[in-house]
């Protein structure tokens, strides 16, 4: 019985105790759960968000690299596109003056909203189709028509791709993308001139032939790797911890949803249930917005790329003077395609800056690089400072209030000033024509015929 009698408050003791341990360890984790769950919910946005903001730059770095990678494969190929005594400006007027009507074109006399998928399609389209005109026809004319397509292609193509970074939202994310853009225009450049001269050996119609398929690559990044804007929207928490943004707007962005005609899966924009209603900018609307751009971004834009324009030559470097140089030259037409490189390559640096994460141009300073360049012809460090700008305007006072408004307001002005840079470059494809002939006959009236090389 004693036994009995003290092993029995043993025993309830033993049978307490577990549930006073799971009672206390109930009520524990109610107290810690709450936080820790918290943090694991706050870690995975974070990383989720993470993840969205690789792929959306991943995304438009393709878009900047694939859409502007075959005008730069037109220009290195000029001197095997056209006959010798053909001035090489007419290449580059060709394959300007096209993307210069579509980026002139679409924002300023087409209305309404935009259809992305259908655009993107079709430039993916008339690229394809435009390079392979130049692959397969021989005369000038169905040559320079190739380049005019595909040119028109491209300047409709990164119209598209600057309007599309607008939907995207906060400003802090629209940013993001056009950064990365930036980049990939500046990528396009370095892989565009290296392409053509590893492959410039197997001629045009291989060479050029075989750049038909990249644009195909533009759809297929569209449909299966860039994330939709409203994404972003779910969590802004998780943006602001890591990448605060600037202030620009207290008006919340939302995309549109899409219309009937739209391919399946398209999201261009959102809007509030209710607020959605015909919208469209007059002219005296677009005139307003581009007034105050006029000065501020188009001038510096347009004075940069009027700036650029390789005219040096010089003999091919002998293997006893030059041992390095004379395994890269070999002829006078080696110098064009090698300026290409050397120049496209600081332009992918320049470009790449704000990906990199050097800060933006202050607004006061944009037209800086523009002045540098006029004094010792350097890059175009301030190309991805204007479209970042603009990206991160507020809307107008005026229109505040209308979200539908506010997101056209926002497309017409980044495609609105891609035409100064088209324009610059077209003026300067113009001075390029006569002032490569005139050095010529300079050269050949004081007996140096490098020029009748090329």
């Amino acid at each position: 019985m004693v036994a009995s009698v003290s092993s029995s408050p043993t025993a309830d003791a033993y049978e307490m105790s577990p549930t006073l341990a799971s009672r206390d360890s109930a009520e524990h984790s109610l107290l810690r759960e709450p936080s820790d769950e918290f943090l694991d919910i706050d870690a995975v946005g974070a990383k989720e968000h993470r993840r969205r903001l690789l792929k959306l730059g991943c995304s438009f770095f393709l878009f900047g690299l694939i859409n502007n990678v075959l005008y730069v494969i037109i220009l290195s190929a000029a001197l095997d596109l056209v006959p010798p005594s053909t001035p090489k400006g007419i290449i580059a007027f060709c394959n300007i003056a096209p993307a210069l009507a579509a980026k002139v074109g679409w924002p300023y006399i087409l209305k309404g909203r935009i259809r992305y998928t259908k655009r993107i399609i079709g430039c993916c389209m008339l690229s394809a189709f435009g390079m392979l005109i130049v692959a397969f026809f021989d005369s000038l004319f169905m040559r320079l028509l190739g380049i005019g397509l595909a040119s028109f292609s491209s300047g409709l193509g990164e119209l598209t791709f600057l309007q599309l970074s607008t939907t995207y939202s906060p400003p802090s994310v629209a940013g993001h993308s056009v950064g990365y853009f930036s980049s990939g225009t500046g990528a396009a450049g370095l892989v565009g001139a290296f392409l053509w001269w590893e492959v410039r050996g197997f001629g045009v119609r291989l060479g050029v032939g075989m750049s038909s398929l990249m644009p195909f690559i533009i759809p297929l990044t569209y449909v299966y790797l860039l994330p939709r804007p409203a994404t972003f929207l779910a969590s802004p928490d998780a943006y602001d911890d890591h990448h605060p943004p600037t202030s620009t707007s207290s008006m919340p962005y939302t995309p549109l949803t899409t219309d009937e005609d739209d391919m399946v899966g398209e999201e261009e924009s959102s809007s509030p249930p209710g607020s959605k209603h015909n919208v469209s900018l007059s002219p005296s609307d677009k005139w307003r917005i581009v007034r105050p751009m006029l000065l501020k971004y188009m001038l510096p834009l347009f004075c940069v790329y009027l700036g650029v324009a390789p005219t040096l030559l010089y003999p091919v470097p002998s293997p006893t003077e030059h041992p390095f140089l004379s395994k890269v030259i070999h002829s006078v037409r080696d110098y064009y395609p090698l300026w290409q490189l050397v120049y496209q390559t600081t332009v992918f640096l320049s470009r790449s800056s704000i990906s990199l994460g050097v800060p933006a141009l202050p607004t006061r300073l944009i037209s800086l690089p523009a002045i540098i360049q006029a004094i010792i012809f350097l890059t175009l460090t301030f190309d991805v400072n204007v479209f970042y700008r603009i990206n991160q305007d507020p809307p107008s006072p005026l229109t505040a209030h209308d979200i539908e408004r506010t997101r056209q307001e926002r497309e017409f002005k980044i495609g609105s000033v891609g035409f100064a840079d088209s324009s610059g470059i077209l003026f300067a494809s113009i001075f390029a024509v006569p002032m490569e002939v005139t050095l010529c006959r300079q050269q050949v009236s004081r007996g140096k015929l490098l020029c009748k090389g090329l």
